[in-house]
């Protein structure tokens, strides 16, 4: 009865598509627990392993890690300082920096002798050797600076107890052993003290751009702003340039925060107005204030975006981000978010973002565009949810109509999503196929929203499509998360870093409201309420009527895949580019991109890498 109610509702509400189906890996049995090795006695040092990658892991820098990454051997390779090692430091990744369920390094002591050993916590932080141990010590040593460890792993290790290193975030948790102890058994993480640093572990191996000898630098900075007393502003202060500046390039931004405002500000974006706009009102206020001068509507194209944990951002060599010169505008718009939750009032604020330009201009233009959701409260996750997607699209209407034959090179992008969300993926596809993934990250994290090279450029083309999918987990909320501004609402947004620059600043889209008005309307009637509310009360007020159960959550999973989408495909001035953009159908996908194989599932590396 169940399941003919739902395929006829998806027959009344839209005529739905076949979708893709998702593939697990099988589990794997828990095999016998070894004995713990003894440290073996310190080698010789063979010659010194670059270490491009390193980041402090505890607030004092008493634990530093640093690493090496060989995509030849599928290896990453760890280097770890401990200032104070007491008697034995743990290391570790989880999905989300969990101290149950984690894949562990230990080095400890029993008061004699030290070990070193694979191990993993169970869903109580009680901690066991692996029986399968990929962990492999390449040299350890005890210096007037510390203890310092070189270990190795591989990305896979086809183990189930360990985790996949792959693209995207790592939750790296870490303690130190205050007492000697016969056995890890003996360990549970819940009693020790313990922390968590997020990094992107897998990296391109290139080194990180020199700046010009010419360079500049320009502060957009909000100006002592009083930060209102409610948990969400966003905050816009319009900015001149000097009169008559000429075309430079944007070469590396980084953002400045106020000392001690690390945790209000969530993130800032500069942007340029529209040069068809002579003169912009020196305003700085709430961007939603009703007195808000409406020539900041026209301030759309992306010089610099920042979110909280974005480390400084270099352009390539050969490219650069434009500003100044004919066909730009001398005012820029700071647009801030800030998060205050605590409601703390008088605190002040003149954070912003510090551009370092050269008017030594380089070979191409740069752009950013934004890809995904649209702001608006018609795409909603249901509560309680483990892990609900929400998908966006940049249809290929919508690149054949604003690309360059030659299409855009997409270099670098950064993910965006609020406090829910727990991954995103933007994926390329060409005529109904998966092609190439843009960017990835499974763990995502609102706390580390850094922009992240790619390891190889995608070429979009006029006609591909760009689909980007957001998962999140409300299972701590008890009414649903609507789309919007807000914290505690949701956005789902990738702004890549690309060249040619275009005129298309925004590629998103949400699904037709007329189709969700049926949704509402039929549940209401399936659930029993005398009349529908639809048309008297807002999106949003509709979504919190619901009475959210298994059949309200699947039937508007159904409906959000197969439902008819608005597009909006705009320029930097807010239009929207000629066509009709209402009514789209969702793009069809016809085949996926294969899961990555790792040598211990029997891949064998190519000859020149093996």
């Amino acid at each position: 009865m169940y399941g003919i109610i739902l395929a006829t509702l998806l027959v009344i509400i839209v005529a739905s598509y076949q979708g893709p189906t998702t593939i697990t890996d099988p589990s794997f049995q828990p095999q016998p627990q070894p004995l713990p090795q003894p440290l073996p006695q310190p080698q010789p040092p063979g010659p010194a392993l670059p270490m491009p990658f390193h980041v402090p892991l505890d607030p004092h820098k008493e634990l530093q890690l640093a690493w090496n990454i060989s995509y030849a051997t599928q290896e990453v390779t760890l280097e770890l300082r401990v200032a104070r090692p007491r008697h034995g430091v743990v290391l570790g990744m989880s999905d989300r920096g969990e101290l149950t369920n984690a894949d562990l390094v230990i080095l400890w002591d029993d008061g004699t002798n030290s070990y070193f050993g694979d191990a993993w916590s169970d869903a109580q932080g009680r901690v066991s050797l692996d029986s399968q141990q990929d962990y492999q010590l390449l040299e350890s040593k005890k210096t007037p600076q510390g203890l310092y460890l070189l270990f190795k792993r591989p990305f896979r290790t086809c183990d189930s107890r360990d985790y996949l290193i792959e693209e995207g975030t790592v939750h790296v948790i870490y303690g130190v052993l205050e007492r000697p102890m016969s056995s890890v058994d003996q360990l549970n993480l819940s009693r020790i003290q313990t922390g968590i640093q997020r990094v992107l572990m897998l990296r391109p191996d290139s080194p990180t751009p020199s700046l010009p000898k010419d360079v500049r630098t320009l502060e957009v900075l909000a100006p002592d702003v009083v930060i209102p007393s409610q948990e969400t502003t966003y905050w816009c202060h319009i900015f001149d340039l000097p009169p008559n500046i000429p075309k430079n390039h944007i070469v590396m931004y980084e953002a400045v925060i106020t000392p001690g405002n690390e945790a209000v500000v969530h993130h800032m974006e500069v942007f340029e107005c529209s040069p068809d706009i002579e003169s912009v009102p020196h305003y700085s206020g709430p961007c939603d204030d009703k007195m808000k001068p409406n020539k900041l509507n026209y301030c759309r194209h992306v010089l610099a975006a920042w979110a909280m944990g974005a480390e400084a951002f270099y352009y390539p060599p050969d490219v650069g981000l434009a500003f100044g010169g004919p066909g730009s505008s001398r005012f820029l718009r700071l647009e801030v978010h800030y998060h205050n939750p605590l409601i703390i009032s008088g605190r002040r604020d003149s954070s912003g973002v510090r551009l370092h330009y050269t008017p030594t201009l380089r070979r191409l233009d740069a752009g950013i565009m934004e890809l995904g959701l649209a702001y608006t409260p018609l795409m909603a996750i249901p509560p309680k949810q483990s892990s609900f997607p929400l998908t966006g699209f940049c249809t290929s209407k919508c690149t054949k109509t604003a690309l360059p034959p030659g299409g855009i090179h997409i270099f670098a992008s950064q993910l965006h999503t609020h406090l829910a969300g727990r991954g995103v993926r933007t994926v390329l596809v060409r005529g109904g196929e998966e092609v190439e993934m843009v960017q990835e990250d499974k763990h995502f994290s609102t706390h580390y929203q850094t922009i992240r090279r790619l390891h190889k450029m995608v070429n979009v083309l006029p006609g591909d499509t760009l689909i980007t999918k957001c998962t999140y987990n409300t299972e701590d909320r008890t009414g649903p998360t609507v789309g919007g501004f807000g914290i505690m609402e949701e956005m789902c947004v990738n702004y890549i870093h690309y060249y040619p620059r275009t005129h298309l600043e925004l590629c998103k889209s949400d699904i037709d409201e007329k189709y969700l008005q049926k949704y509402f309307s039929f549940i209401n009637r399936f659930q029993g309420e005398d009349q529908c509310v639809c048309a008297d009360t807002g999106v949003t007020q509709q979504y919190s009527q619901l009475r959210w159960d298994s059949f309200s959550v699947e039937v508007l999973s159904s409906l959000y895949n197969s439902a008819p989408i608005t597009m909006h495909c705009n320029k930097s001035s807010a239009d929207m580019f000629p066509g009709e953009w209402c009514k789209q159908e969702l793009p069809v996908v016809t085949s996926l991109l294969p899961r990555p194989r790792y040598p211990c599932e029997g891949e064998r590396l190519p000859k020149d890498q093996s």
